[in-house]
């Protein structure tokens, strides 16, 4: 600022990362992911912002253009699959392209429609908080399909006399009673229910 040719002071402005950016950076890095910044600023800028919250160097794309961080996602998918984390409409096709498209609550409508999960609240720590309840809903699934399979490979066998002829077993188990083959499918059904009612647990503690 100047007056009368006579300087007077100066204005500075930065961008700032999030508060809790560099704390989730960390713990994403932590669990084995890398974490890459994808911004339409300046390579400077970018940079900067990377050293202030963990972000390596060679992981900064910077000066990309809206349409270019698209096709900077489809390149980093070849590698492996890609989440994409946006507020604004530069992000949106980025936020299809990725295999998971992740918005901020408080972004734009536009981002918001293209992401496939929306984090409420403008904490970047819900971002943990979705991949601790998709993991724990992935090992669900797959618990209860085990128990739903191991019920069927191990009982429809015994029910279709697969033990008969073995005279040193019980009876009731060389031919299964229907009441306890109906037994057997009732408790395979209430363990899956068990099994995922579980997942509340997680819910709560995120």
């Amino acid at each position: 600022m100047a007056r009368d040719e006579q300087f007077l002071g100066s204005i500075a402005l930065a961008d700032a990362p999030r508060p809790e950016a560099r704390e989730v950076v960390a713990a994403l890095r932590g669990q084995g992911l890398r974490v890459a910044l994808l911004t339409g600023d300046r390579r400077a800028t970018g940079l900067a912002i990377a050293s202030m919250v963990g972000i390596e160097a060679a992981d900064v794309y910077a000066e990309v253009l809206p349409a270019d961080k698209a096709a900077t996602v489809a390149a980093l998918q070849r590698a492996g699959p890609v989440a994409m984390v946006g507020d604004g409409v530069n992000d949106a096709p980025a936020l299809v392209q990725a295999d998971v498209g992740v918005a901020i609550g408080s972004g734009t409508d536009v981002a918001v429609d293209a992401a496939d999960v929306t984090l409420l609240r403008s904490d970047l720590r819900g971002l943990l908080d979705a991949l601790a309840i998709g993991r724990a809903t992935v090992r669900t699934i797959r618990r209860n399909l085990f128990w739903a399979s191991a019920y069927n490979l191990v009982l429809i066998p015994i029910a279709a006399g697969a033990l008969y002829p073995l005279s040193s077993l019980p009876g009731w188990l060389r031919a299964l009673d229907p009441a306890l083959a109906a037994g057997a499918m009732a408790l395979s059904s209430v363990t899956v229910v068990v099994s995922s009612l579980a997942l509340r647990r997680v819910v709560a503690d995120r």
